[in-house]
């Protein structure tokens, strides 16, 4: 996964960078809000990791630049302060952060939030798959999966969302459709 880190501590930088490269994750390294808005603009990551308190533009404002853009894919941010409180952390969240994580950060904790993050993104792509335009036959209403195969859109909609169906007939498709069978089966009698 491909995770910027904007953080200007050069010592908490090397930590960060280190541990997520050993986690198999691509960095991209900001000493900056500035710097890191620049390359966010030009790598788009799925991950930013910023500090709150940085020169030229802050962890709240990267956040709220990178919230403030329509780009087709979701960036998970979390946002690393040594302040603490609920009210650091709430104002965080309104700035629209993913999560917050207090310094001196613990590695494990951040893997943990990081795997957190990898589930966010994982879903939210379902959802946008779910939401993009799907084939479906029009004579049986099967769709066609991300494999190529047809699946009924029953199954295909229950696997993804956890949802069950039962059916029925909407009233219009009684009137349209039952209603003249019905119709012409007491004609025939």
């Amino acid at each position: 996964m491909k995770i910027l880190i904007a953080e200007d501590d050069a010592v908490s930088r090397m930590v960060l960078v280190s541990k997520l490269k050993k986690l198999s994750h691509q960095v991209i390294i900001s000493e900056n809000g500035e710097q890191a808005w620049t390359l966010f603009q030009q790598d788009h990551p799925s991950v930013v990791i910023t500090d709150w308190m940085m020169p030229n533009m802050d962890g709240l404002q990267l956040i709220h630049k990178i919230r403030e853009e329509n780009h087709s894919t979701y960036t998970y941010t979390i946002l690393l302060t040594a302040r603490g409180g609920k009210e650091s952390f709430l104002e965080g969240m309104h700035a629209g952060a993913d999560d917050f994580m207090t310094k001196p950060f613990d590695m494990d904790e951040l893997r943990a939030r990081i795997i957190v993050a990898e589930r966010i993104l994982t879903l939210q792509t379902e959802v946008k798959q779910l939401e993009g335009l799907l084939s479906v036959c029009s004579y049986c209403k099967k769709i066609r999966d991300e494999k190529n195969t047809w699946q009924q859109m029953e199954h295909y909609i229950a696997a993804k969302t956890d949802t069950s169906f039962s059916h029925g007939i909407c009233p219009e498709c009684f009137e349209n459709h039952v209603r003249p069978q019905l119709d012409k089966m007491r004609h025939k009698q």
